[in-house]
């Protein structure tokens, strides 16, 4: 393929992959503004909408760890589509319940196809990130934000005519399925290693194995490496990812209660607790690619963590309103460039495996999540609810010092990185088919 072909191929993947995000964030957003709609319909407490929702988190860890080995075998390419439009035709189905049992069965459903696109989409953003040889991970994830903000919009407004639930999620299914058949042909096609630099990587992962107990074979009849096994450092990431991302669970699930019951700020100030946040990491995630390709991704999860440790601690002690606000910022600026470089990692440690890989990131980082409100309800009945904040706190101070994880991936020619905060995967091989060499112009 001549070079000019290659940067419109790759340029057109990076808008699909920024369309998949969007849709996914778009999809989730627009059942989360009608929960309130749904749970009427279906005749259901709250209580009993509380234990629901775990089986749609269920459902998305369950259709993570199926699909990454899938999107292994077949290509994002070909899964991400099916993923898609699996994610978008099972949103409809929450807004066709009409009691407990049906709902449940929509959200175990949704939340399967969620996860589903959530792994397949993150393998070819990594496959995205490998062609364009610098970072560009953070932007697809500040674009999944972007589509929540844009369902928040859209489902006022169609509340606001009076559309019911199945309406709304009928049409953001079809709309969906639509965006999916207009993206899908950008995709990359899968790029398999070249049987030289296998080989070479099998030298490196020689070095590795008395270290992290990594099992390699080779299939020489296809010239590529198999793993037997997931290496422990994919499984240290996967626990970062879920201290992290619990981290980002309690902001989600607790930032408007706390405003409220410790600070006892009006309801209408309280909700600025989670928009700051959410603000701020949508922010911090379309700026810290440019940070990493500067600094490195250890220097992004280590400062990172450190500043929302920080800006939760200001939370935590805070006596204004005013000042918890800005913790809140900072929390989500700290945060917002960490998750991003842990599935990037996983990604790239293995090209033959990074849907595996990062569906055991992206699992555990879920879990983590789903957890947040399930730890910090607990806590609060022995201590304040501002206090069970240091538990997140310790979580990103654990963080800071397990950062230098990501600075072991190995780099194209076989060598382990030994540059400090910058050490960084390198994505992509030079000579690989569908990357560019050092040399050559990269689209932007």
């Amino acid at each position: 393929m001549e070079r000019p072909d290659l940067e419109r191929s790759l340029r057109a993947a990076r808008l699909a992959t920024f369309g998949f995000f969007t849709l996914n964030g778009f999809v989730l957003g627009v059942w989360v503004v009608h929960i309130p709609v749904v749970e009427h319909r279906a005749g259901i407490s709250h209580a009993v909408l509380g234990w629901l929702l775990l089986l749609l988190g269920g459902g998305a860890f369950a259709g993570m760890q199926f699909v990454g080995p899938l999107t292994d075998r077949f290509g994002a390419r070909k899964v991400v589509p099916v993923s898609a439009v699996l994610c978008s035709a099972a949103v409809v189905l929450p807004g066709l319940a009409v009691n407990a049992w049906t709902l449940g069965a929509a959200l175990l459903l949704l939340g399967f196809g969620n996860g589903c696109l959530d792994v397949s989409m993150n393998t070819h953003a990594v496959q995205v990130e490998r062609g364009y040889r610098r970072p560009v991970m953070s932007a697809f994830h500040a674009f999944f934000s972007v589509g929540g903000v844009l369902a928040a919009l859209a489902g006022a407004r169609t509340l606001s005519w009076g559309w019911s639930a199945a309406t709304t999620l009928g049409v953001v299914s079809v709309s969906g399925v639509v965006v999916t058949a207009l993206a899908a042909p950008a995709l990359l096609r899968p790029e398999p290693a070249d049987a030289g630099e296998a080989a070479d990587g099998r030298k490196a992962a020689d070095g590795r194995d008395a270290a992290d107990g990594r099992e390699a074979a080779a299939d020489t009849s296809r010239g590529r490496t198999t793993v037997r096994g997931t290496p422990p450092r994919i499984w240290a990431l996967a626990a970062l990812a879920l201290m992290l991302m619990l981290c980002e669970g309690v902001a989600n699930d607790w930032s408007v209660l706390a405003m409220r019951d410790v600070l006892d700020a009006p309801a209408a100030t309280a909700a600025f607790a989670y928009g700051a946040f959410s603000t701020a990491m949508t922010v911090g995630r379309l700026l810290t690619d440019r940070v990493v390709a500067r600094f490195g991704p250890v220097a992004v999860v280590r400062y990172g963590a450190a500043l929302g440790a920080a800006g939760l601690t200001a939370v935590a002690l805070s006596p204004w309103i005013p000042l918890a606000l800005i913790g809140w910022t900072v929390f989500g600026i700290g945060l917002s460039g960490c998750i991003p470089q842990l599935f990037s990692a996983a990604g790239h440690a293995d090209q033959d495996a990074a849907g595996t890989n990062v569906s055991r990131v992206a699992g555990l980082g879920y879990l983590g999540m789903l957890a947040g409100p399930a730890v910090i309800g607990p806590l609060t009945h022995f201590i304040p609810l501002n206090l069970t904040f240091f538990l997140p706190v310790a979580f990103c101070v654990v963080a800071v010092g397990m950062s230098r994880i990501l600075g072991t991936t190995p780099t194209s020619d076989g060598e382990r990185g030994h540059g400090g905060d910058r050490d960084r995967p390198e994505t992509g091989a030079p000579g690989t088919p569908g990357t560019l060499k050092h040399s050559e112009h990269l689209p932007s």
